[in-house]
């Protein structure tokens, strides 16, 4: 067949040619001059990105008449059968296909006699992990003593699978992923050696495409060339190697942006009209979504690798005016999403299901200005209003406010009481009774009470639950007065308890116990004004939008509102 693919027509023939693998030809480069060559080398990467090519040209720098030397003549015997395929002392073997131990015994046999006509005895394999377990422990001992004029080269895409007894005796050398920039421009230059027209766009897309393959790419090229008559527009090459239109990814993220429900559906769509495979047009949609946050946080240069400048340009324009937290909401709803859009027998709903949600979501605020509302609350009219604010606790801490007092000069209960709501002693409760009476320290009386409290909790938590719910109403020399009125299954608890609780307060305090369990009384009714107040006043909150802004950014929940 005369007619020659473009991989093999213009596959490079010495090291300057090879593209985008620059760190192992230099590094073979020197080998050769300084006559460090090892007698073993392993080049391992991904598909197509030049592992045998580069062993080839190896194989012509080393048995060149003028070498060895790092730039083969291509000119000699020895170049051109190595270049034909047809040289007699270079052996390109397939390990797929000759994995067996009888054949590496048959390889084993014959390194014993000298090249034909060359300086070395070269053995190619490519694919070298197919190889059996026992084909590789027949290889092992004459790998690492071969003769002096033998020399092995050896490819594959999955190194893992070699054994390490292996790799120890090989020098290794990984090739990376070439550049989609310089697989454009390898690909332009061999369009004007072909003489055809095809626009810089299209190249870039088939460079996208080809996932860093270099023998993808003229692979692909191949194909449009083949079937374009020489002309190439960009609906054709879209059309013909089936990839996503980059144009209906900019549309969907700048109406997602733009909470635009009827242009997000009218692409997708779009999408699903062309018969276009819409998981793996969800698939490049992570991608782009990715891009535009990379973009938002100007991520490096060589992050963006795969995008033109102009698809650069467009991001840029489309997260100017879009918070980070927003692009950051809507790329963790869809990659959330991914697997079931992945596993779904009709991924069309599954896409518009999500973007259904994506609608629906409030664009968050940045953190400095939630900061900024949420110190401004307090000078809010309609909540400085709102008596005895003092703390709101969520999943994530808490976030304190000073106490508003009812009339100037009231005072405020010690910050960490356990009590909810504490009142001050009656008025005309006799002096003696009070804990200024007992003690020179005003508050030595809540103190021995918490004391007893927090000894209960040790080994009854739902009693020192109970206990905390109950009013201190006052503490003498001999007792705590206590007033239990929060509701029925509170005072049974400490009811069922009060034995406990009498011998803990008279151990601990030297204090028995007196508790009132009357309701209905007016102090009763006025506790259950307050609690209706506080109950007031945590709805005021929980309704405010900017704690419900808080809420929404940090992903929490309001745990406990505590009211003085």
């Amino acid at each position: 067949m005369a007619y020659l693919v473009l991989a093999r027509k213009y596959r490079p023939q010495t090291f300057a040619d090879v593209v985008g693998q620059e760190h192992v030809t230099r590094t073979l480069e020197n080998a050769i001059r300084g006559d460090r060559m090892a007698h073993a080398i392993l080049f391992s990467g991904p598909r197509g990105t030049g592992k045998t090519t580069i062993a080839r040209i190896l194989a012509k720098a080393m048995n060149c008449e003028s070498g060895p030397t790092p730039t083969p003549c291509n000119t000699c015997r020895s170049c051109l059968d190595i270049t034909a395929g047809r040289g007699v002392d270079v052996f390109e073997i397939d390990g797929a296909s000759n994995n067996s131990v009888d054949q590496v015994r048959e390889l084993r046999d014959n390194i014993r006699y000298m090249p034909a006509h060359s300086r070395f005895k070269i053995y190619i394999i490519d694919e070298v992990h197919m190889l059996s377990i026992a084909a590789f422990n027949a290889l092992l001992k004459t790998l690492e003593e071969p003769p002096a004029h033998v020399m092995f080269f050896f490819a594959t895409t999955e190194s893992h699978k070699i054994p390490i007894t292996i790799l120890s005796r090989c020098q290794r050398h990984d090739l990376k992923r070439i550049d989609p920039a310089a697989i454009s421009r390898h690909m332009e230059t061999l369009c004007r050696k072909e003489a055809v027209s095809i626009g810089a766009d299209n190249l870039w897309t088939i460079a996208r495409e080809s996932g860093g393959s270099m023998r993808d790419a003229l692979s692909l090229l191949d194909q449009i060339l083949a079937c374009s008559g020489g002309q190439v527009d960009d609906e054709y090459v879209m059309s013909l190697l089936g990839a996503m239109d980059r144009q209906v990814l900019f549309e969907l993220s700048e109406a997602a942006f733009a909470k635009d429900i009827s242009r997000v559906l009218a692409a997708i769509d779009t999408v699903y009209k062309n018969g276009q495979d819409l998981k793996r047009f969800y698939a490049d949609l992570l991608v782009h979504f990715r891009h535009l946050m990379l973009i938002k946080m100007g991520a490096r240069p060589d992050l963006l690798a795969d995008l033109s400048a102009n698809e650069i340009e467009i991001l840029n324009r489309q997260v100017a005016g879009v918070s980070t937290a927003f692009i950051d909401q809507l790329f963790s709803l869809l990659f959330n999403a991914e697997s079931t859009v992945r596993h779904a027998s009709q991924p069309r709903l599954a896409i518009e299901m999500v973007f259904f949600k994506i609608h629906q979501v409030t664009p968050a605020l940045p953190i400095d200005l939630l900061i900024e509302r949420l110190d401004s609350l307090l000078k809010d009219p309609g909540l400085q209003a709102v008596p005895g604010i003092v703390e709101t606790q969520s999943t994530y801490g808490s976030v304190a406010t000073q106490p508003l007092p009812d009339s100037p000069g009231q005072p405020h209960a010690p910050h960490g009481s356990r009590q909810g709501a504490v009142t001050e002693p009656a008025a005309n409760a006799p002096q003696g009774d009070s804990p200024s009476a007992r003690s020179g320290d005003p508050g030595s009386g809540d103190a021995a009470w918490n004391q007893v409290v927090d000894i209960i909790a040790k080994t009854k938590p739902s009693v020192a639950a109970a206990l905390c719910r109950a009013q201190l109403k006052s503490v003498s020399q001999e007792t705590f007065s206590l007033a239990v009125r929060d509701n029925d299954y509170t005072m049974k608890m400490v009811k069922k308890n009060m034995a406990m609780i009498e011998t803990v307060c008279r151990e601990h305090a030297g204090r028995g116990v007196e508790v009132d369990f009357s309701n209905g009384d007016a102090e009763g009714k006025d506790a259950v004004t307050v609690k209706q107040k506080a109950d007031t006043i945590r709805q005021q909150l929980l309704n405010h939008p900017l704690v419900a802004d808080a809420v929404d950014i940090f992903s929490g929940k309001i745990e406990e509102i505590k009211i003085r």
